[in-house]
């Protein structure tokens, strides 16, 4: 993170604690610097668990609860729930449009979301966000997809940065020695998630220690960080307003 302004960011992940398990230090740590997150979560994630007894229905209502919980814990503005079946998330049109709306109704200026294109990713769920998210920011940002969009008011918009999680080829490392304990309150929040996970805290932090080595850093979180060439084509358009 090299800029000093208020941004608006937006994270895009497959399931419930995807976001704090991959990032959650650095959503952390970017808040606290005075940027504005918001977090959309594409699956209901009702296939997330070993226990027989749970129904999906009740699985979905208690992870989204637990979503809402680790997201304020780190200080998100909000999140969207845009509530697809666990293990059937597609990168279609579908995805790709309600990805590109949100885009353009929020105005990011940076979006996080999972590497689609790291090598031997087995999870669906993850490919299909990640990809479906790449592909979203050219619909948002190109005038002449779903142009019915700007009748309503939501111009084009181009974010000026791409970070993807769990990247085959990381380039950038964010020190999270500061957020290393929000990021563990935030994926403690995930209950349903950590039953049957032995020493999950340990975990949580070697992996963050690993990663902080390659880099020289004592705690760190790892992305591939794209950035864009300025939209010139795109008229200037105010954020919108959050409700009073």
């Amino acid at each position: 993170m090299t800029d000093t302004t208020s941004l608006r960011v937006l994270f895009v992940a497959a399931h419930p604690d995807d976001t704090e398990l991959s990032c959650g230090g650095t959503v952390a740590k970017w808040v606290a610097a005075g940027h504005q997150i918001w977090y959309v979560i594409c699956t209901n994630g009702d296939k997330g668990t070993h226990d027989r007894d749970l129904s999906p229905f009740r699985l979905a209502e208690l992870r989204e609860a637990e979503q809402c919980a680790a997201a304020k814990v780190l200080g998100v503005q909000d999140v969207i729930f845009l509530r697809h079946p666990d293990g059937a998330l597609q990168a279609d049109a579908e995805l790709r449009t309600e990805l590109a709306i949100l885009i353009r109704h929020l105005r990011p200026q940076v979006i996080f979301t999972h590497d689609g294109w790291r090598l031997y990713q087995i999870h669906p769920d993850h490919r299909a966000a990640g990809m479906a998210t790449s592909d979203a920011i050219v619909y948002a940002r190109d005038h002449l997809f779903m142009p019915a969009l700007s009748y309503i008011g939501l111009e084009p918009h181009a974010p000026s940065e791409l970070y993807l999680w769990g990247p085959e080829s990381p380039d950038y490392y964010e020190d999270i020695a500061g957020t290393l304990e929000a990021k563990m309150d935030a994926v403690m929040c995930h209950v349903t998630q950590l039953g049957d996970i032995s020493e999950w805290g340990p975990r949580v932090r070697q992996w963050a220690a690993d990663t902080g080595a390659k880099a020289g850093l004592p705690y760190a979180e790892s992305f591939k960080r794209i950035t864009f060439r300025p939209a010139s084509h795109i008229k200037p358009q105010e954020a919108p307003r959050e409700e009073e």
